[in-house]
């Protein structure tokens, strides 16, 4: 098993009550950035990079959001180049680049082959199409976002792989000279495909043969969604196994179940990533495909970037001026709904003994070969936060592992994806357990 560390790196000089006044994460205005505080900042977070590293972590994993004080890093390609330099050992994740949002393929494949080169073949490319928010931010048309998304990977495997120079014409990406001097160390360069509760992504990754990170989505749709991940691979004549799958997982541990609850309440910080932005950002028309959006309905509460019911549903906070009684049942809320994110698994708290009991059940049920942890979020401090980190690696990782061995569960470097071919009329096996997610429930 791959076990990774991710943060998002939020800008912590914001209180919870001015975010929820604001009704969003994005579109807060810069006037309220602290020069100081975000070089401190970006700082702090490479430092905890290194620090996942010394501490046992396989991967350091990273991601980009735009205009959004709820991640600062803007572009992650900037920090895996920094962290390819300064870290030696562990694996630089990308969850990851948002292509259509870009508009520039040749020059992420020079960007990664550049990281993969200087970090000595650490590098695994990710590939996402990014969210509502990052292509109003970027003036991209969402409308094209997946064909646009599926060009630029194309070209960029071209890119790497065909020697120039040769000339593109594409319908949205257009080069007369396309010969990169800089190719990838590893050839081919692994990679992850992030994703919430996409069907079409889902069947992309698979036909493409790459593992699919989960973003922290409910396990029973998770589940389900990975048999069709399995179904698709099986068309193209190999079983998948955990190799194919990752997942992320918001994980909270305290030296007591009240110090872990409370840490945890950091992953709602004015309810988390369901203000990541409003509803038209993340949702423009023409982004999703309507059997998208019903997968994303199935998400009652949480969803990565607020993808759920409500967010579909166009039910947004929206500026406004909230009296004390307005802000004290807005966090009676986010304290409910931390509550039910805890019963479906998607935060775990609680002491190592309690996140190690949470944590065999999710690896029990959708068999991942890989887990990453997402530290906390919110105003919490450095100590707080490689507190965090510290009981993960030193009290959590080391029955994951055991466990990853009892259930047989590799990851891509462990066994190759798509090398477990299928006789034609093979039956394929299946890949999750959600059974076991019964048992644990009627326990």
């Amino acid at each position: 098993m791959l076990i990774g560390y991710f943060t998002e790196q939020p800008y912590r000089g914001l209180s919870e009550e001015q975010v929820l006044q604001h009704g969003s994460y994005f579109g807060m205005s810069n006037a309220l950035f602290d020069r100081q505080l975000g070089s401190e900042l970006y700082n702090d977070y490479l430092d905890e990079y290194c620090y996942a590293e010394d501490i046992g972590f396989d991967a350091l994993c990273l991601n980009e959001h735009h205009g959004n004080p709820w991640c600062m890093s803007a572009c992650l390609n900037i920090s895996a180049a920094v962290l390819a330099r300064i870290t030696s050992r562990a694996r630089l994740m990308l969850i990851g680049n948002p292509l259509p949002a870009h508009g520039n393929p040749l020059r992420i494949a020079e960007e990664l082959a550049q990281i993969d080169l200087t970090s000595r073949g650490r590098l695994i490319a990710g590939w996402v199409r990014g969210s509502g928010a990052e292509h109003f931010f970027n003036n991209s048309n969402p409308a094209y976002n997946r064909e646009m998304f599926e060009e630029a990977h194309d070209f960029i495997m071209q890119a790497w792989t065909k020697p120039g120079p040769w000339r593109y014409e594409g319908k949205h990406f257009h080069y007369r000279h396309v010969n990169p001097w800089a190719l990838p160390y590893q050839n081919p360069v692994p990679t992850i495909i992030p994703g919430v509760l996409s069907l079409e992504t889902i069947q992309w990754a698979a036909d493409h043969n790459y593992p699919y990170l989960g973003l922290g989505t409910s396990l029973a749709p998770t589940a389900e969604l990975w048999e069709l991940y399995a179904d698709r691979a099986a068309e193209h004549g190999f079983q998948a196994g955990p190799e194919n799958f990752g997942y992320l997982g918001m994980v909270a541990v305290g030296d007591t179940e009240e110090e872990a609850v409370e840490l945890a309440r950091s992953f709602l910080f004015a309810h988390g990533n369901r203000l990541f932005s409003p509803a038209a950002y993340t949702l423009p028309a023409g982004f999703n495909t309507p059997s998208a959006m019903k997968r994303l309905a199935t998400q009652v509460r949480g969803g990565w970037l607020g993808l759920n019911r409500e967010k579909i549903m166009g039910e947004d906070r929206g500026k406004r001026k909230l009296t004390a009684e307005d802000l004290a049942a807005e966090r009676a809320e986010i304290d409910a709904n931390l509550a039910i994110m805890r019963e479906n698994y998607q935060i775990i708290a609680g002491t190592p003994e309690q996140v190690n009991e949470k944590i065999e059940t999710i690896l029990r049920v959708v068999r991942p070969g890989a887990f990453v942890f997402m530290n906390v979020q919110g105003d919490v401090d450095a100590e707080g936060r490689r507190k965090n980190m510290r009981l993960i690696a030193e009290q959590v990782m080391p029955r994951m592992r055991e466990l990853a061995a009892e259930l047989d569960l590799p990851s891509q470097y462990d066994v190759a994806p798509g090398s477990r071919p299928l006789a034609p009329g093979q039956q394929r096996e299946r890949v999750t357990r959600p059974e076991y997610l019964k048992v644990t429930e009627d326990a």
